[in-house]
């Protein structure tokens, strides 16, 4: 009876062993949220005027990240960030799209996206909706986002969510970014994910 229990005991050990060490067993720098139950698609238009959708970047992974043109800091900083991580990647950067959706698009017009995102890297995009549209997609992605300051004008700022959403090249959500992280990180998690796994 001894030896039939320790039989058992050693075959849960080694199970339990091979389910880390297989390649469900990925290690990832950032957040693995693979599996989430929001973050599903968009509908918004980018700075080009074309109507934009998650499945327009099937085959590549992508970056989504939300803010506005006159943030002064975390967007800025956010978008530097990606523009080292798309350098970090080397010929892979091709296989990566980012995408910067603003949650200010009574100030951030097509015209204006256009010139302020192609200043980090001529290959990001800047979607946009209307007031209603932008709700419904911050919503989806459980982002918060706010006027502050000198609302009654047009000075105001906006609070907002600062991480990053990764969807892998099929499409799912994977990774949630925190702000701060660093390029070669990220750098790195992305090429896991063009990878395959």
């Amino acid at each position: 009876m001894f030896r039939f229990l320790l039989a058992v005991a050693c075959a849960f050990v080694l199970a339990a062993c091979s389910d880390h060490t297989g390649p469900a067993a990925t290690t990832f720098r950032n957040s693995d949220i693979t599996g989430a139950d929001y973050g599903k698609n968009f509908a918004l238009t980018d700075q080009n005027g074309t109507p934009r959708s998650l499945a327009d970047f099937k085959g590549k992974a992508v970056t989504l990240f939300f803010g506005y043109t006159q943030c002064p800091d975390v967007c800025p900083t956010n978008l530097s960030t990606m523009a080292e991580v798309m350098r970090l990647l080397g010929p892979d950067a091709d296989r990566v799209q980012v995408l910067f959706v603003t949650v200010d698009p009574e100030r951030d017009t097509q015209a204006l996206l256009a010139q302020y995102l192609p200043a980090f890297d001529p290959r990001f995009l800047a979607l946009r909706g209307d007031a209603t549209q932008t709700a419904d997609v911050a919503k989806e992605f459980r982002v918060f986002y706010r006027k502050s300051g000198d609302t009654d004008g047009p000075n105001y700022s906006v609070d907002h969510s600062t991480g990053t959403y990764i969807f892998d090249p099929a499409g799912r959500l994977r990774l949630y970014v925190k702000h701060d992280e660093s390029a070669e990180n990220i750098a790195t998690d992305l090429r896991t994910l063009l990878a395959g796994k």
